[in-house]
């Protein structure tokens, strides 16, 4: 196949969306380095924006079904992200109190990027390979150890975010698999006592402390003090926003990790509801595309990995955005392709470099 054909046969639509995407999220950061006048983040986010971009046309011209095919580069690759996850607690510098990545040069490494990959990529093959068999509780009980391994590791890191996003990603697979109502109820009640052993035994003081300000969200001194100001710089924004760089809660420093975890508010404030608008019609049209290539593909592993990213765009885009609108408690999820950092962005570009793959060649 030839290059011309090659490009052509990529899809432009969710390349674009993307794209338009991230360019929300430059001017979220651009503006919160207004604010500090210091544009290293901004400056590091277009280098990282662009060595994804370069990796997802590089990915599309790879044959996904290497993937498929390929038990043991699976589990290679399984097996060196918990290396990796691992490694957190021996190599990985002290930022902000925790090791939880790994500091290369300017840019630092969050494992749990990759063994998001990865782990859809194993639940795809596992469950293409078994989809006759989904009526057996055993392929329920053999594909949860797979997500148990990182989830125990990514919540030793602490990251109860990054265990939330995993955990999701392999309901949502199951699901679309063909888990039997009765298993899924299992699952449910499983997580209702693991909920309750979790929160008595295992949750650190600081992350009860962010689900009860979540309930309790007028404690201005305390921990929902964040939550107010994302409330504040929402509502501000009304119908055309303030404008890039003029978002008061951002420029008078009120609003806490405005580039990372709330950067969302920072867009509502200074584009208002008509950027907002189309924020949110980029990523539905962005989702639409990805279901678009699962729906159309002639097997079970591209359709299952395609749904496997949806799933994951669609809850850190939920969960973030209930965060940052005070319906959800603050756990950390960022905002994928808007928030700042060079793990997330470039991983998301991969995923859409694997798409890309698929669709070539459906």
């Amino acid at each position: 196949m030839s290059l011309l054909i090659h490009l052509k046969r990529l899809d432009w639509v969710m390349i674009t969306c993307a794209v338009l995407i991230t360019a929300f999220g430059l001017a979220g950061i651009y503006s919160t380095s207004l604010a500090k006048d210091d544009f290293l983040n901004f400056e590091k986010q277009i280098i990282f924006f662009a060595l994804g971009f370069v990796l997802m046309l590089l990915i599309s011209f790879f044959d996904y079904r290497i993937l498929r095919n390929n038990s043991y580069l699976i589990l290679t690759l399984y097996f060196f992200c918990l290396i990796l996850l691992v490694g957190l607690r021996f190599f990985a510098p002290v930022i902000r109190g925790t090791r939880g990545w790994y500091k290369i040069g300017f840019f630092t490494l969050d494992p749990i990027e990759p063994i998001k990959i990865v782990l859809i990529i194993l639940l795809a093959k596992y469950f293409s390979m078994r989809h006759a068999e989904m009526y057996k509780f055993k392929h329920i009980i053999l594909s949860g150890f797979y997500v148990l391994l990182p989830a125990v590791l990514v919540f030793i890191k602490p990251d109860l975010g990054g265990v939330i996003i995993l955990m999701l990603i392999w309901l949502g697979i199951l699901m679309v698999s063909g888990i039997k109502v009765k298993h899924f109820l299992i699952l449910l009640l499983c997580f209702i006592l693991l909920t309750g052993f979790f929160w008595q035994f295992l949750l650190k003081d600081y992350q009860k402390e962010r689900i009860v300000s979540f309930i309790f969200p007028y404690n201005v001194l305390g921990d929902s003090w964040s939550q107010i100001q994302t409330e504040i710089a929402i509502g501000s924004g009304r119908i055309f926003g303030h404008g890039l760089g003029k978002g008061s809660q951002v420029q008078y420093g009120f609003l806490p990790e405005p580039h990372t975890d709330f950067i969302f508010s920072v867009i509502a404030q200074e584009w208002g509801i008509i950027g907002m608008s189309g924020f949110f019609i980029l990523y539905l049209v962005l989702i639409y595309r990805i279901l678009k290539i699962a729906i159309e593909s002639d097997s079970n592993f591209p359709r299952l990995f395609a749904v496997g990213f949806a799933i994951v765009l669609i809850t850190q885009f939920t969960i973030n955005i209930g965060m940052n609108l005070s319906m959800l408690p603050v756990i950390g999820i960022y905002l994928p392709f808007v928030s700042y950092g060079g793990s997330g962005l470039i991983a998301n570009f991969v995923s859409l470099g694997i798409l890309q793959s698929i669709k070539v060649r459906k």
